[in-house]
C-alpha cells in the first residue's frame, strides 16, 4: 500500500508564506514524478507544480514566481514553497505520486491552505 503523508497546510494572511510537504515513506516502486494539485470550492480540481525525478519541474502561471517545487528522491519527498499568498490560493491542496514501474498515480487524503485578505 502506498500512503502519502502531506503536512504545512493552514491559515494565513494575503502576502504570507507557507510550506506544503508530502512524503511516501517506505515507497520502494520508481517514481516518475511528484506533484501538487489543488481544488477549490466549485471548481475543478487543477495541477499547481510537478517536478520528476531528475528535477524537471512544471509551474502553473497562476502560481509562476510566487511558488516553488523541490524535491528529495531518497526520502521519497515533495515539497511546495508558497510565497506572497493571495485569496484566490485558497483550496484544498492534494499531493499526487505518479510510478514508471506500473503506471499508477497515487492521491493524497489533502490538506486545506486557506489565505485571507
Amino acid at each position: 500500500q502506498v500512503t502519502l503523508v502531506e503536512s504545512g497546510g493552514g491559515l494565513v494572511q494575503a502576502g504570507g508564506s507557507l510550506r506544503l510537504s508530502c512524503a511516501a515513506p517506505g515507497m520502494s516502486d520508481f517514481i516518475a514524478f511528484m506533484g501538487w494539485y489543488r481544488q477549490a470550492p466549485g471548481k475543478q480540481r487543477e495541477v499547481v507544480a510537478t517536478i520528476t525525478r531528475i528535477g524537471l519541474t512544471f509551474v502553473a502561471d497562476s502560481v509562476k514566481d510566487r511558488f516553488t517545487i523541490s524535491r528529495d528522491n531518497a526520502k521519497n519527498t515533495v515539497n511546495l514553497e508558497m510565497s506572497s499568498l493571495k485569496p484566490e490560493d485558497t483550496a484544498v491542496y492534494y499531493c499526487y505520486l505518479h510510478t514508471s514501474t506500473d503506471g499508477r498515480g497515487f492521491w493524497g487524503q489533502g490538506t486545506q491552505v486557506t489565505v485571507s485578505s
